[in-house]
């Protein structure tokens, strides 16, 4: 079975690299960008990614404006995409969702959970 390719979107490279350092531990290969609009950019040339993990609080663009956009890009209407978030308020994973996230995290991040959330792709 080959490793799955994940795409890290975040803007502080402190969660990137933790995240980066965990997924890496658990066979998954990683990539990583500090913005969304590199992401999409990303995005258009990469083909091998099978899911995102994006911060939903970014400056510039944040999550809730780039996952339409990436669920846009043509072969890209499925892909997976987990919205990460500090805010964790009553009414944000309901909202991501909207959005278009398939799935809701909320920082810390819960290494179990994430797996779990990550075993759907």
């Amino acid at each position: 079975m080959s490793k799955k390719r994940l795409l890290i979107i975040d803007d502080d490279s402190r969660n990137i690299f933790a995240l980066e350092h965990t997924l890496r531990a658990k066979s998954f290969d990683c990539l990583s960008c500090l913005s969304a609009e590199e992401a999409l950019k990303l995005l258009e040339t990469d083909e091998v990614i099978d899911a995102v993990l994006i911060d939903m609080m970014m400056p510039e663009m944040d999550g809730y404006d780039a996952i339409p956009l990436i669920k846009k890009i043509p072969s890209r209407e499925s892909l997976f995409v987990v919205a990460v978030t500090a805010q964790a308020m009553t009414g944000d994973r309901e909202k991501c969702l909207e959005a278009g996230a398939d799935a809701y995290i909320s920082k810390p991040v819960d290494v179990d959970k994430l797996l779990l959330i990550l075993g759907k792709i």
